[in-house]
């Protein structure tokens, strides 16, 4: 894999294809789970997990897979890598596996997962793959870290609230004091569709003000031999 190829994975994971934002696939757990920062980043990192090594087994394995049961396949290795998460985050987090609940499990049916293993992984090598779950994960992860952390700002006034769950010597920070009074709806169920809502206006403002960009620039001249100029003329 060349840079080139490397630079339009990245590009296309974290911004153009962004699976939060242009895909808009696996809204459940980006909409239930974003209530604050610690729980998103949390369940989007076990996720490019699973995305990662689901690619890399699929791309390995691909001329082996019959075409006609392709797809049970790839739910089988996506099924199984998502127990071993599950199970992980049980055995080694206890307390933020009871707070993410059914959202490991639910992994297995995430579209995002399924999509890049049947659009990418199936038809391209094992390191490219590899690559692209890595960045379409990533790209779900700031995705869910900016959800999480303006919910829980507006919502509480703090940030990386539910940190002690991981480590237990960090407490979360207290942005706004303790007389700030809760805005809840950002933590509620409507907040979470406004907040996504705002950001994908957000995205869709910046790319629209970089296509304009690019329309002002002056277009290269490009020097024209006589030979093409007398047979234009």
């Amino acid at each position: 894999m060349n840079m080139r190829s490397f630079r339009e994975n990245a590009y296309n994971g974290l911004w153009k294809q962004n699976p939060g934002l242009v895909q808009l696939l696996g809204l459940c757990p980006i909409l239930a789970i974003s209530t604050n920062m610690v729980n998103a980043v949390s369940l989007g990192l076990a996720t490019i997990l699973v995305m990662a090594v689901a690619n890399l087994a699929i791309a390995s394995l691909r001329n082996f897979i019959p075409y006609e049961i392709r797809i049970p396949v790839f739910i089988l290795v996506i099924a199984s890598l998502v127990t071993i998460v599950d199970l992980s985050f049980n055995a080694w987090l206890h307390e933020l596996y009871l707070v993410l609940g059914i959202f490991i499990p639910l992994i297995v049916t995430n579209c995002i997962v399924l999509a890049r293993v049947e659009a990418y992984a199936a038809k391209n090598d094992p390191i490219s793959s590899t690559i692209d779950g890595v960045m379409m994960g990533l790209g779900l992860v700031w995705v869910l870290a900016v959800l999480g952390g303006v919910r829980e700002l507006i919502g509480g006034g703090t940030l990386f609230s539910g940190i002690d769950m991981i480590f237990p010597s960090l407490s979360p920070i207290q942005v706004f004091g303790d007389g700030y009074h809760d805005f809840l709806i950002a933590i509620l169920p409507p907040g979470a569709f406004f907040a996504l809502g705002c950001l994908i206006a957000l995205f869709n403002w910046i790319n629209m003000r970089a296509a304009a960009r690019a329309a002002r620039r002056p277009k290269p001249v490009t020097a024209v031999s006589d030979a093409e100029a007398a047979s234009a003329g």
